[in-house]
């Protein structure tokens, strides 16, 4: 097992610098271009941004946010969404499960000390980290995948708890790119501003949550 593992880590890491060196990296950063390349696909296209996808999750550096804006402007709100979604949780599980197969130590030493959520033994708690978590655009999709892997989460838990948080934010990047593409400034702040209530809702939440726990045991 650690000579799988090891093995893993290292295909990652020469992926990332092979890509990196190719220019892959920030090609894929700009949504304009990288919509132009997937439409040339024609009915390739779709498989093309569920593979983009996928490979975000799994590789760090990748950027996802500009993969989704481009399905939206290729493929429309319905479709392009549906293709992230696909990608984005292909990848999720692919992380969780390789974190089931390699362990603690391997991803540890990729990651650190951020493996945090390892420490946490309950079901529901897990459940509503990685749910919350999801709704939370600045919290690393793949740290979270692949820390999940390490906990005693199941996975149809885990997979739930992901689909059911990643709808919101594909849904409006996928739209964002989009408006992007027609040049509707109105229908991009309204879409800026939905953003900044996804990722504000849950974090009020949570310090809503904590406000009152505190409360609770100060009495």
């Amino acid at each position: 097992m650690p000579a799988v593992a090891l093995i893993a880590v290292l295909a990652l890491a020469a992926a990332y610098l092979a890509l990196r060196d190719a220019g892959v990296l920030d090609w894929l950063a700009h949504g304009t271009a990288l919509r132009a390349w997937v439409e040339t696909l024609g009915p390739w296209g779709p498989l093309a941004i569920v593979g983009l996808m996928i490979a975000a999750v799994l590789v760090s550096p990748i950027p996802s946010a500009p993969i989704a804006m481009a399905a939206g402007a290729a493929y429309g709100h319905a479709w392009g969404t549906l293709y992230v979604l696909a990608g984005a949780e292909i990848g999720a599980l692919a992380a969780f499960s390789l974190a089931r197969i390699l362990g603690h130590a391997a991803l540890r030493r990729r990651f650190g000390d951020r493996l945090e959520m390892g420490l946490i033994g309950s079901q529901n708690a897990l459940t509503g980290i990685v749910l919350v978590s999801r709704l939370v655009p600045f919290i690393s999709f793949d740290l979270i995948s692949y820390a999940a892997g390490l906990t005693v989460l199941s996975f149809w838990r885990f997979a739930l708890a992901t689909l059911a948080g990643i709808v919101p934010a594909s849904f409006l990047l996928a739209h964002f790119g989009l408006e992007l593409s027609g040049g509707d400034g109105e229908q991009l702040m309204y879409t800026a501003l939905a953003l900044g209530l996804i990722t504000a809702i849950p974090i009020a939440w949570a310090l809503v949550r904590d406000f009152r726990h505190r409360r609770a045991r100060s009495k």
